[in-house]
């Protein structure tokens, strides 16, 4: 079977940042900061984890995702407190990663439903814990193989339904999508993509929209622009990217890119550049206990 995610790894990536190992007593404030998500990993509770108004009490140890920026609080007990290892999500894009976008604002799963992933969080927290040199980039990328590993768990689950991760994980539809992934610049036809899933034409087309939340089309075309964002993002000249993305002119890409955003490639690439700082600093954020 194809690889589902490697595709999307490896042109869209996510990099971890620890920004805390080790017990955290009382009461404990997150903001929202742009373009960050986080994710907690909770060794030893409990916490209740509150979001405005609503709260969760995690009782077992557990791993809280949040894809996209969301302030969040932490409440533990004043004295034993909790065991927890926290990093910064950057995905790369930022609200445009088709991962990042594709997931919940908020996910908890218990750490020993994560198939596989008992080895490596044994090593983080080993690492977390101790003060060994080099430690901090050992956890970095451990926390990177646990992201990976949860996306498993979601697709092998099902737990996320509609977009892109529902798809990848449809018995039939992954083919299909595996390939728009891998080969944007092709000119797929329906009954290209519905052999690719085994299915007739009408059949995959209504089992597409149901599951995914939207036609193979419109699909294919968000893939595309997502990927000539990214390109743009990078510097990339429009007549270099059009070729990679799919489109026979400039013309063509700028009048698909214009339909998903609303903007030509030209005012998109401005836009952008004038919202990114000039030097990032770390995007540190501090579990701030309140007084």
């Amino acid at each position: 079977m194809a690889d589902r995610l490697a595709e999307l790894l490896r042109r869209f990536e996510i990099e971890a940042q620890v920004f805390h190992a080790g017990t955290l007593c009382g009461l404990n404030t997150l903001p929202a900061q742009d373009e960050l998500g986080q994710l907690h990993l909770i060794r030893r509770g409990p916490v209740e984890v509150v979001h405005g108004n609503q709260s969760l009490n995690v009782d077992v140890p557990s791993v809280l995702l949040y894809p996209r920026p969301m302030a969040h609080r932490f409440i533990t007990d004043a004295e034993a407190g909790a065991d927890m290892v926290c990093a910064n999500l950057r995905f790369e894009g930022g609200a445009l990663n088709p991962i990042s976008s594709a997931l919940p604002p908020f996910l908890c799963l218990p750490l020993a439903s994560i198939e596989g992933a008992t080895p490596v969080l044994e090593v983080l927290f080993d690492e977390a814990f101790a003060g060994r040199c080099g430690r901090l980039a050992v956890i970095n990328r451990l926390f990177e193989v646990v992201i990976i590993q949860i996306l498993r768990q979601l697709m092998e689950s099902r737990l996320v339904k509609g977009g892109m991760l529902a798809g990848l994980s449809h018995a039939r539809l992954r083919s299909a999508i595996i390939a728009m992934h891998e080969a944007p610049e092709r000119n797929w036809a329906l009954e290209d993509l519905a052999g690719l899933a085994g299915m007739s034409r009408s059949g995959f087309a209504t089992t597409f929209r149901e599951v995914v939340g939207m036609t193979p089309g419109l699909y294919l075309q968000s893939w595309r622009i997502g990927l000539a964002q990214r390109a743009l993002r990078m510097g990339y000249p429009l007549k270099r990217i059009v070729a990679e993305v799919g489109y026979g002119s400039e013309a063509a890409l700028s009048r698909a890119f214009k339909a998903q955003t609303g903007v030509s490639p030209g005012q998109w690439r401005t836009s952008y550049a004038a919202t990114q700082p000039a030097q990032r600093d770390g995007d540190s954020i501090a579990l701030d206990a309140a007084p």
